[in-house]
């Protein structure tokens, strides 16, 4: 969540928009939205993507902690260095991957099935933002958005699906876990391109789901995080403002204001530990929103399409 003492949500308007990155002094980041009990199960094995940083360094810390074997794809190996020094490599099988090339996604999913012969968990995790209004985005800027965010993540899941039917035992399959955004349900003003690839993934991940046997138990979870503190947060590309948009008044530049010297405050720690125990709980839900500002975002979502029909 993003905190700032001093902002104040004064209509239904405001407070839709000023949900979409968790600024609203009710939400509790304390407390997690979904909380199963793991169970004692052998150890699993993840492929995770975009693990140089956020999510996907935390959830494969988190998962080698917990005696699971993880292959940690990234684009600077160097930079997983010091994993690397302190597990083995039956245990972490570090390797350098850019989603936008289908070659290197089919050659990290032919490692792992040389070095460990089975997957169970894709964690598709890589992906940025850009903050700038449509007009301010060049369309080249855009295009290398959607290259990582969306079509990144289709190489990968077409992937993952192949190895869960063909390499793993029949009928064991596997877990999809995508990772999208609040924005993928409700588009931010300033992060409108950000928001198209988060939709055109869930979209993709909705129908993918309903062309896949049962009989070959593969499952795809949606997941759609508020506003969390992690490094890969502050991270996203902030390109010059559009000079129509520069008045104080227009809310994409209300979100630059916000993004200065702000503090998120959704545990990321939490976030990694609740869906690592949803995976072990064995079944994943078809959708997972994170975090309270994630839900509320979501009822008001819920709220505008009541009302219109």
């Amino acid at each position: 969540m993003i905190h700032n003492k001093d902002a104040e949500v004064t209509d239904v308007s405001d407070r839709y928009s000023w949900w979409t990155i968790g600024w609203h002094k009710s939400h509790r980041a304390e407390e997690p939205l979904f909380r199963q009990q793991a169970t004692m199960s052998p150890p699993k094995v993840w492929l995770i993507t975009g693990t140089s940083s956020g999510f996907g360094r935390s959830m494969t810390e988190y998962a080698l902690n917990q005696g699971d074997i993880v292959v940690a794809t990234l684009r600077k190996p160097q930079v997983l260095s010091d994993l690397a020094a302190r597990y083995s490599a039956d245990k972490l099988l570090v390797l350098k991957v850019d989603v936008t090339k289908q070659e290197d996604i089919d050659e990290a999913f032919a490692r792992t099935r040389s070095a460990f012969g089975r997957l169970d968990v894709v964690f598709n995790n890589a992906g940025y933002g850009i903050i700038t209004e449509i007009e301010g985005t060049p369309d080249d800027k855009a295009r290398e958005l959607f290259e990582t965010n969306f079509w990144g993540a289709t190489y990968v899941s077409r992937a993952a699906v192949k190895f869960f039917r063909e390499v793993n035992e029949p009928g064991k399959g596997g877990m999809i876990l995508q990772n999208s955004s609040v924005a993928g349900f409700s588009a931010l003003p300033g992060l409108s391109y950000y928001a198209a690839t988060k939709h055109a993934l869930e979209g993709f991940s909705d129908g993918l789901a309903k062309e896949l046997s049962a009989s070959w138990n593969i499952n795809i979870c949606i997941i759609e995080p508020g506003a969390f503190q992690t490094n890969g947060a502050n991270g996203a590309v902030v390109l010059p403002q559009h000079p129509a948009y520069a008045d104080e008044s227009f809310a994409s530049s209300k979100l630059r204001q916000m993004f200065e010297g702000v503090v998120l405050e959704g545990d990321a720690d939490k976030f990694t530990r609740t869906l690592y125990e949803v995976v072990q709980g064995g079944k994943i839900p078809k959708r997972l929103p994170m975090g309270l500002d994630a839900v509320e975002l979501l009822n008001l979502r819920i709220e505008d399409l009541k009302a219109t029909v």
